[in-house]
């Protein structure tokens, strides 16, 4: 299933680098090409008009030549003349990528209109002055991306070497056996977690040791998450959203950072549009967050966080639940009375995307999670749009509730699991005793 999410375990995509080969010794073939030796480092080209990630991950990568081999490689925008070149960048953007397709040096045709998939291949005197090329062309933003760090795991580079110190083998040269090679398409299309539970671990380690200065979890952290999701080959974020931390639009780098990264930012199965509404709904100033009371002010809300952040790329998620966690409305609501009004407020919600996007709603990317007192309503009748996809969540303690049953298998939106991996406190810290 194409559409399919993963928000707690992270399910890499599906790739094919098996043909290629990084070796401290020049290989025979003629795929050959010397990345770094002692004598000689290749440059790394990316075009200027590219994408921000294949800046950011093309400094990576360099960064990552370092930490094997001790020496740096320059980073440059321009053409030269050189023994060997590393060119990385999209096949729509990086113009000297195209202009090899044009020539016929490199095909391109299985990445045209494909989703995150990339080509890692030599070419030999790929223009005037240069003799050999590795070439990295991606089908997209992250294509690219991840074609370069497919190369620095097969360095050694460990995509958790900050976070979980992995080491990394020095080496005193890398080459790199790279006949022409094709990812697949990931199965999975969205791949990421959700920040949660913050409280214990993540913010008061952010707060205390690495963005002291902010006292919270802030842009410096988000960058450490969102370049440990591109080397996992991950493209999605629920970002932190318990009122101990600041919530994640209230700092507008942040918001940058994810996207300098091309991390899709989305909310969890609580937050209507990347609304925070544990933190930024303000009942004294706002009025309650009653959708029957105050549907005006509510959707006005929604309306400007889709407007601030329509030129990032998102997936929205659809709900309407009480604050935080609870559930909306009391208990002696009647069953028909939920269903109509959640249908109602998913019917307004993607009436604000379809006017500050400016696109068919069926086009903009959103989800739907039935968790808890939802999957009730959604159980009794809940109308959902067709290209809507569906999360399942589990029961917080690891067993699936529901998944999709014949006729939701059809449903162009498909599906995805909101998973938990773990309660690791309270009130569920007896999964830390030795029982």
């Amino acid at each position: 299933m194409r559409h399919l999410f993963l928000l707690a375990a992270l399910f890499c995509a599906c790739i094919s680098y098996a043909q290629i080969r990084v070796q401290e010794r020049l290989p025979k073939s003629k795929t050959g090409f010397a990345l770094t030796t002692a004598k000689a480092r290749a440059k790394i080209y990316y075009d200027a008009n590219d994408a921000l990630v294949i800046k950011r991950s093309a400094e990576l990568f360099a960064r990552d030549i370092q930490m094997v081999t001790g020496q740096k490689p320059e980073l440059i925008q321009k053409r030269e003349r050189a023994k060997a070149l590393v060119i990385v960048g999209t096949i729509e953007k990086n113009q000297w990528i195209c202009e090899l397709a044009q020539k016929g040096k490199i095909d391109i045709r299985p990445l045209q209109g494909a989703w995150e998939r990339y080509l890692i291949q030599t070419v030999d005197n790929p223009s005037p002055g240069v003799a050999k090329a590795l070439v990295i062309a991606g089908s997209d933003r992250r294509g690219a991306a991840y074609g370069l760090f497919s190369i620095s795991e097969m360095m050694g580079v460990s995509p958790w070497y900050w976070w979980g110190d992995v080491p990394v083998k020095t080496h005193k040269a890398l080459y790199v056996d790279a006949p022409p090679t094709y990812s697949k398409t990931p199965s999975v299309k969205y791949r990421g977690i959700f920040l949660n539970d913050e409280d214990w671990g993540l913010k008061p380690w952010a707060a205390k040791t690495f963005e002291k200065e902010r006292g919270n979890i802030g842009p410096r952290t988000y960058a450490k998450i969102c370049e440990l999701l591109l080397r996992l080959k991950a493209n999605h974020l629920a970002p932190a959203m318990h009122p101990v931390s600041t919530a994640f639009y209230q700092i507008p780098e942040n918001k940058l950072v994810a996207d300098t990264f091309a991390i899709v930012m989305g909310s969890s199965h609580c937050e209507p549009l990347l609304l925070n509404t544990a933190s930024e709904w303000h009942s004294k100033t706002m009025g309650p967050w009653d959708y029957n009371a105050n549907k005006d002010k509510i959707n006005e809300v929604l309306g400007n966080r889709v407007k601030e952040n329509c030129a990032y790329e998102n997936v929205y998620t659809l709900a309407l639940r009480g604050l935080h966690d609870a559930a909306m409305g009391g208990g002696d609501v009647p069953m028909k009375e939920k269903v109509k009004m959640l249908e109602n407020a998913l019917k307004d919600q993607r009436s604000l995307l379809t006017r500050h996007i400016d696109k068919p709603a069926e086009t903009i990317p959103q989800a739907f999670t039935p968790y808890k007192e939802v999957l009730e309503i959604y159980s009794n009748g809940l109308e959902l749009p067709d290209d809507v996809t569906i999360i399942w969540a589990d029961d917080n303690f690891g067993y699936m509730k529901r998944l999709s049953g014949p006729q939701e298998q059809k449903r162009t939106g498909r599906a995805g699991v909101y998973y938990h991996i773990s309660y690791l406190g309270v009130p569920h810290s007896y999964l830390w005793f030795s029982t």
